[in-house]
């Protein structure tokens, strides 16, 4: 008696090395990497600390000193 096999499920993509925006170093992208893109929970916390202080942020021109802020309403 002969029986078929099951149909072969597609393959995953292949886990890819990518660098750490962090330390600059290998990190594995895949889900198998709790903290990708991070390389480390070290890594991902120090990136976090960061924006935590505003160590990044969105580049903006900063409005005159008499312009109200927050409610575009107010600003004609």
């Amino acid at each position: 008696m002969s029986t078929t096999p099951p149909p072969a499920s597609p393959d995953s993509p292949a886990a890819r090395q990518v660098p750490c925006p962090t330390c600059g170093g290998p990190s594995l992208y895949s889900p198998q990497n709790p903290w990708r893109p991070f390389c480390s929970e070290r890594c991902k916390q120090i990136d976090l600390g960061a924006w935590a202080s505003e160590d990044f942020a969105v580049p903006t021109e900063a409005p005159p000193d008499d312009a109200p802020y927050g409610d575009p309403r107010l600003q004609n």
